[in-house]
């Protein structure tokens, strides 16, 4: 729709324009965004081709010249024969098509979705808490159990704290740097959903009563209740992946694994998802959509991007390449395809399509997605090997699969 209609945070009328970040962030296999990368070429992705041809210096990481890569995702989308550029704003789903509209869907559009699956079905605010890695958690400083021995009595992580212990952390949480909002990701907070460490300055007390609330439980080797608690929640059904229960925040990254490692047992926690608050437009995704991210009464009309509740250039350039390769198979009259959940992009889909959708929120690529090995090793980092192994051998299989269809 750009130029004629604008949004809150995009400059130019080029395709493809980066709003946040100029980085598509690791090309590393031992990354599970390199990964990713690694599989997305392996299905012949244009974009980070655009993306390779726009690089600048940065590390590891496949960062780009923003204009250089808009400019030639621009270039061959108008230069192609078979594509025509029509410059206006969508004001309704198609019957035919892929709606790709990212987080700052316009209003038209997000109403028009709303009233197609219903107003519930549609979030435009994320307060998200971070997700650490099972393996990284020091499980000798944490104790397994749930307030007053609901459901299976021992459904959460504890890291309990002393006095002392909160303080610090307290006085930590309260000075860390935050991200300052942008002027389209500027929203009100919930009372209900506040940033952590928003509740921890408006009082020294605020976090015991709030998400660090002890009560209910029971230190096992004391007998006593803690000072104050921070409780984990299981992500995954396998246990891979643990929710700081209450966490939201704005911190920045890096103040995140600060400040969250001095948490007992996170000392040396692995960060799978980051916490954050924005204004985001998404899809609950596992209520409304089939596999393939799909009307469920339209198989022909797709969702991709961060629409369907993605984080991620890479994650969108992933969702965007399989729902171009499963329309041009259903307007042949074929059934659409999914990667194995064994690659990153095929792990991806299942967790839209299995998660609960009344705790449905966004999710990035990251190894808790990938199932289990089998027989894993105890070191980390040959265990990541033997799942990038696994991930690209299924995916060269689905390639394949792809190119005979």
């Amino acid at each position: 729709m750009r130029p004629g209609v604008g949004t809150p945070a995009h400059r130019t009328d080029l395709l493809a324009e980066l709003v946040c970040s100029n980085s598509f962030k690791s090309v590393e296999t031992s990354n599970a965004h390199g990964l990713l990368k690694a599989e997305l070429r392996l299905l012949g992705s244009l974009l980070l081709r655009c993306a390779d041809e726009a690089r600048v210096p940065g590390g590891a990481a496949l960062a780009v010249d923003r204009t250089a890569f808009a400019g030639r995702a621009t270039e061959l989308v108008s230069g192609h024969p078979g594509v025509r550029v029509v410059r206006e704003e969508a004001a309704d789903l198609p019957a035919v098509g892929i709606v790709a509209t990212g987080p700052l869907t316009s209003s038209r559009l997000s109403a028009a979705i709303a009233r197609r699956l219903g107003a519930e079905t549609l979030a435009f605010y994320d307060a998200i808490a971070p997700i650490v890695a099972d393996d990284s958690l020091d499980r000798s400083r944490l104790f397994a159990a749930s307030r007053y021995g609901k459901g299976d009595g021992d459904d959460y992580l504890n890291a309990p704290l002393s006095e002392s212990e909160y303080g610090d952390f307290v006085a930590a949480l309260t000075t860390a740097d935050r991200y300052q909002a942008h002027a389209f990701d500027d929203v009100p907070y919930f009372e209900g959903c506040l940033p952590v460490e928003e509740m921890a300055g408006r009082g020294r007390d605020a976090l015991r009563f709030g998400p660090m609330k002890p009560v209910g439980l029971a230190e096992p080797a004391s007998g006593r209740r803690p000072f104050a608690v921070v409780q984990l929640r299981r992500e995954d059904r396998a246990g891979q992946m643990w929710n700081l229960v209450g966490f939201q925040t704005r911190l920045r990254t890096g103040e995140q694994q600060r400040v969250f490692r001095t948490i007992p047992g996170l000392a040396a926690a692995e960060f799978l998802r980051y916490g954050s608050i924005h204004r985001n437009s998404y899809l609950d995704t596992p209520a409304c959509l089939s596999a393939h991210l799909a009307l469920r009464d339209a198989p022909t009309t797709l969702f991709a991007g961060q629409l369907t509740g993605i984080e991620g250039y890479t994650e969108s350039l992933g969702t965007g390449l399989l729902a171009g390769i499963n329309l041009a198979r259903l307007l042949r009259g074929r059934e659409p395809l999914l990667p194995p959940p064994e690659t990153m992009l095929g792990a991806l889909y299942a967790y839209l399509r299995s998660a609960d959708p009344a705790a449905f929120q966004p999710m990035n690529a990251n190894f808790g997605l990938l199932p289990p090995l089998a027989q894993a090793p105890r070191d980390r980092a040959a265990k990541r090997a033997l799942l990038v192994e696994r991930a690209l051998a299924a995916m060269r299989a689905f390639a394949g699969s792809v190119d005979e269809g």
